[in-house]
């Protein structure tokens, strides 16, 4: 049975009303004659604003999906965009209770069949995951992609026990984010929802930093902790280009029925992702719905369980448009190991005696920790950091190798100090030294230990890497670079730190057969129509100060000025990041993000400034925050705070 196209209406500001009175704004497309035909819903809660913030991506996708007999609900959640109340946390309880009343709410109206999906991206893959823990009635499948099912160990704030920068980075963006007014047009009540939220809106850096290790924090809202509850179908879809890939075969193989799909793309939808090649993926998500919220046969239960995109190794670069390779189909595999020797890595074990104590700066080739679609964000030629690290080399390959899955190092070491860091990394070295890289892994020693370190002591400890599709080639190498410091991906331990490898063990699940697949190419509704007002810019450089010796990833992101050419709102915004750090001291470790949001209605021109800094002593990470509002170039609202974080095994 083929969908029939159905004409379709928009209704801008739908407005759902939670149990404690607050209104949640929705914008919805349903087809004009779903009262007479009901339709299942397709469910987006998110808190980037459906009026201005994601109106390019909804463009592309809600109505589509509307035209193929659905309803396609973009609700903003309480506190940000068009809608009431105030946000305390990323995936708070209450976000989740909403969540929840707003599938109740739309499966009992006369226009929904009782069926609904669950979908998002990022923020959205994250709380479809967590709502279908919770297991609605109604929810019957769900989309998510760029998500993780563990906040803790897998998400933007630590990663293997350590601190990531962008702990800072991202909870300065949410800091700017949900700084921003509703639209005037919207709500006659702007003024006092915005300085309502400017009030109360929480400064998450400091938060978040409060948990440094894996408590009930962070095991709220990940999903692995109860996979048993889900009952919504899920497939699961990320991006060898993004932060988040681990979770889709993590899901796939907890959750029955559930299906993954990871092409080679940066942190964005497949249909116009990069790099290429994109996908139909609105057509295999119409598959995904029309099975599970229709009970069409669509074929998703025979597809394979898992479709990876193979890449082929390619030069070291910063930014790819394409990547060649080929899409595998529940791809099998062999384990295969090297040893790690005085000699590189060999098939036999050896001596190994190696000492690493690398400059604080190692890890500025490491490209950004979530790669988003704004210029060179990719690790680029590793050689400069692998000169600051223990590395070590397999032969020549004599065939090619596709590594699959997630490699994995057993390493025997010892530390001189209390606390330590280690960085690992696989590189395809070329036979001209240029060095590209193919996956990591960071680990905090003492948090994996749960203890601190004594000094000269031996550990046996074992990272695992994230997963990877790849081929090096015949005739390259095969490379472990092992560093104590990775910035600036993540912050610095207190004290400088040698360790001494004394063994190290290698292993890479080699493909050995797989199916083969092919995707429809992309299909999506009309752009969003908008008059551009200020053109993109987007900066990425490095510095270094001859006279101090400090280092500086400089990062300037002018995401343009437009009027939405429907109803008029101007809207724009920057955000400026600065990291700074001396390669002999961790504690010269500093991060200061700025971010300009500006809306304007009807002679009504509002502005945010907000800025963040963090730096930290031996004891202690220091945090200040300032939130400047402007009605028309007037300042109306000002905050500052500081805060005192004690260290923790970092």
């Amino acid at each position: 049975m083929k969908n029939t196209l159905r004409k379709i209406e928009e209704i801008p500001d739908l407005g759902i009303v939670m149990p404690d009175g607050t209104r949640l704004s929705a914008r919805m497309w349903r087809p004009v004659d779903a009262g007479d035909d009901p339709v299942p819903v397709i469910l987006e809660h998110l808190p980037y604003r459906k009026r201005d913030g994601t109106c390019a991506r909804d463009a592309l996708t809600h109505p589509y999906f509307a035209q193929r007999g659905y309803a396609c609900l973009r609700v903003d959640m309480r506190g940000n965009g068009d809608s009431h109340g105030l946000m305390e946390d990323e995936y708070t309880q209450q976000e989740l209770d909403d969540a929840v009343t707003v599938i109740e709410w739309v499966a009992a109206q006369p226009w929904c069949n009782g069926s609904v999906g669950m979908m998002g991206i990022s923020w959205g893959g994250f709380n479809s995951l967590q709502v279908a823990a919770m297991a609605p009635d109604a929810l019957k499948a769900v989309i998510t992609l760029c998500s993780t099912v563990d906040r803790f160990n897998d998400d933007i704030h630590y990663k293997g026990g350590c601190l990531l920068n962008e702990n800072l980075g991202w909870g300065a963006t949410m800091w700017s984010y949900s700084s921003r007014a509703p639209d005037p047009a919207l709500r006659p009540d702007w003024r006092e929802i915005w300085m309502e939220r400017l009030e109360n809106e929480p400064f998450l850096p400091s938060v978040w930093l409060r948990h440094q290790a894996r408590d009930d924090y962070w095991k709220h809202g990940s999903v692995i902790e109860s996979y048993d509850t889900m009952k919504a179908k899920v497939l699961a879809i990320g991006g060898w280009g993004d932060a988040y890939k681990n979770a889709v075969p993590q899901l796939v193989a907890a959750l029955p029925g559930a299906k993954g799909i990871i092409g080679p793309w940066v942190h964005k939808y497949p249909h116009f992702a990069v790099p290429e090649p994109r996908i139909g993926f609105l057509q295999e998500a119409l598959r995904w719905w029309d099975k599970w919220l229709k009970d069409i046969d669509t074929g998703v239960e025979d597809d394979p369980d898992l479709r990876t995109y193979l890449m082929n190794g390619v030069r070291p670069a910063t930014w790819y448009s394409e990547r060649a390779g080929r899409w595998l189909a529940d791809a099998q595999s062999v384990t295969r190991t090297w040893h790690q020797t005085d000699a590189g890595l060999t098939d036999q074990q050896g001596h190994q005696r190696h000492t690493i104590a690398s400059p604080q700066a190692t890890g500025a080739d490491a490209g950004e920790y979530c790669a988003i679609w704004l210029g060179p964000e990719l690790p680029g030629d590793q050689r400069r950091d692998d000169a600051r690290s223990a590395t070590f080399d397999t032969a020549p390959l004599e065939t090619d190798l596709s590594i699959v899955d997630a490699p994995s190092l057993r390493l025997t070491l010892s530390a001189d100090a209390a606390a330590a860091h280690i960085a690992v990394r696989l590189t395809h070295v070329h036979p001209d030294g240029a060095a590209t890289r193919i996956t990591y892994g960071v680990l905090n020693l003492a948090r994996h230990l749960g203890r601190v370190l004594v000094p000269g002591q031996q550990e046996e400890i074992d990272i695992s890497l994230d997963h990877i599709a790849y081929t090096v080639p015949a005739g390259h190498r095969l490379r472990v670079a092992i560093s104590t410091a990775y910035w600036p991906m993540i912050w610095p331990g207190p004290t400088p730190t040698t360790l001494e490898l004394h063994g190290g063990l290698l292993n890479i699940q080699e493909l050995r057969e797989a199916g083969d697949w092919t995707f429809p190419p992309p299909d999506a509704a009309p752009p969003w129509q908008t008059e551009e007002l200020r053109a993109e810019n987007h900066v990425r450089r490095q510095e270094t100060d001859m006279v101090t010796g400090v280092t500086s990833l400089v990062i300037e992101d002018d995401f343009g000025k437009v009027r939405d050419s429907d109803h008029g709102l101007i809207s724009g915004s920057i955000a400026r990041e600065r990291w700074n750090i001396h390669p002999d001291d961790p504690l010269s470790a500093q991060g200061t993000c700025h971010w300009t949001d500006e809306l304007e209605r009807d002679g009504i021109a509002l502005r945010t400034e907000t800025r963040c800094e963090m730096w930290s002593d031996a004891t202690h990470f220091h945090l200040n925050a300032t939130l400047d509002a402007f009605e028309n170039d007037k300042s109306v609202y000002y905050r500052t705070i500081s805060d005192k974080i004690e260290r923790d095994l970092l």
